[in-house]
């Protein structure tokens, strides 16, 4: 894949995404809820990512092998995911992280809003281009990374099917109402989800970069993994999750945090 191929395959990507979400801020402004919101960026993602992959490969009629690996895996994690915010979504009145930043954006919330899920189309449209040059890579060979890569991907979505699971059990719980689930993975991470979701997304670099020369693009796929990281740490993940945490929660949660790693899965020795 040359240079020019990438461009106009990252554009067509980015311009995808941008009308995802445009049609995601619609519909919370008109439903006035933004609970459908993040099932929507997944799917989207998905969507786009899974399109992206299958494109057409130089002169070849039909996918190469890895194409079809990429575009499943991006359509496992989509699914995966999707599924499970929607059924929150459905059972759920609003996201509290969104109507917190509309509540603090006050008159200005409709424009910021806007703009604030175009950001979150940027961020997706980093990690569909990633998933791109993953399933472009030309090289013919069955590698170790392309193997790694499938298996750091099936780790990410068993992980979060854990944690999703230890979640739940925890708040079907008799003291899940007052308390922080602090039981399995969720004792060695504040945000054990989060984490999968960012390993998830380290599939893509593993399987695009290539030492013998076939793809000189690859790493910038590296980009996805380090977006990710800073979302779900410093921007839309950590940060309003867990002032929302400590503002239902209070001390419990104050000595949670005190205890327990906020992102990386292990044992905080002390």
């Amino acid at each position: 894949m040359n240079l020019t191929h990438l461009a106009i395959m990252s554009a067509g990507v980015a311009a995808a995404l941008a009308a995802v979400m445009a049609a995601a801020w619609h519909v919370q402004q008109r439903s006035g809820t933004s609970r459908w919101v993040d099932a929507s960026w997944t799917f989207g993602v998905g969507g786009v990512a899974f399109l992206a992959a299958l494109a057409p490969l130089g002169s070849s009629p039909s996918p190469s092998w890895r194409q079809v690996l990429v575009a499943s895996l991006v359509a496992a994690w989509s699914l995966r995911l999707g599924l499970h915010l929607a059924a929150r979504a459905r059972s759920s009145a609003d996201d509290p992280r969104y109507r917190h930043l509309a509540t603090q954006w006050g008159s200005q919330a409709r424009r910021r809003m806007f703009w604030f899920l175009q950001s979150q189309a940027a961020v997706g449209a980093i990690l569909a281009i990633s998933a791109l040059l993953a399933a472009q890579n030309p090289n013919p060979a069955l590698r170790f990374q392309d193997v790694a890569g499938l298996v750091l991907l099936a780790a990410a979505i068993i992980g979060e099917l854990v944690a999703d699971a230890q979640l739940r059990a925890f708040k079907a719980a008799a003291d899940a109402r007052n308390g922080v689930c602090d039981v399995g993975l969720w004792r060695w991470s504040r945000h054990p989800n989060y984490f999968f979701e960012w390993l998830a997304w380290l599939a893509y670099p593993v399987i695009a970069i290539d030492f013998s020369g076939y793809n000189p693009w690859g790493w910038l796929a590296l980009a996805a993994p380090a977006s990710m990281y800073w979302v779900l740490v410093h921007v839309s993940g950590i940060p309003p999750l867990e002032r929302h945490m400590l503002a239902t929660r209070g001390d419990a949660f104050r000595d949670y945090r005190r205890r327990t790693r906020p992102f990386l899965p292990f044992p905080r020795f002390r």
